[in-house]
């Protein structure tokens, strides 16, 4: 049965391992809807399957995640979506980017599931 009080988080990464861990993690406290790329997300996004936060890695075929979080934050529909961005690259310069262009949250993997759950708590409440 579907709790209409969770909220929904989509998690956007094309390692299918990470992305279980993630549904796992947090399917008891949310709504998870895994993509293995941002096409398929933006798809959902454009048909109305709006999330409470977004999950995304920045290494991906197709369409990086920074391209993914760009089209977001431009567009007015999906602007106050917050997204949390995961990568395997800890560069400072690449976290004040992705920061200063409308990303919530920057984590390095391997990451802590509870650091992260703590993060998404603090920017859904």
């Amino acid at each position: 049965m579907i709790d209409a009080n969770k909220k929904t988080i989509f998690i956007v990464d094309d390692k299918a391992a990470i992305a279980k861990i993630l549904a796992l993690y947090f399917s008891r406290d949310y709504h998870t809807v895994h993509f293995d790329n941002p096409l398929p997300a933006i798809e959902a996004l454009q048909a109305g399957n709006i999330p409470d936060l977004i999950i995304s890695d920045i290494r991906m075929p197709q369409m990086r995640g920074d391209e993914f979080l760009h089209f977001i934050k431009k567009n007015e529909l999906f602007s106050s979506i917050p997204v949390i961005m995961l990568s395997s690259e800890d560069s400072t310069s690449e976290r004040i980017r992705l920061l200063s262009e409308g990303a919530e949250d920057y984590m390095v993997k391997p990451f802590n599931p509870q650091e992260l759950k703590v993060r998404v708590q603090k920017i859904l409440k």
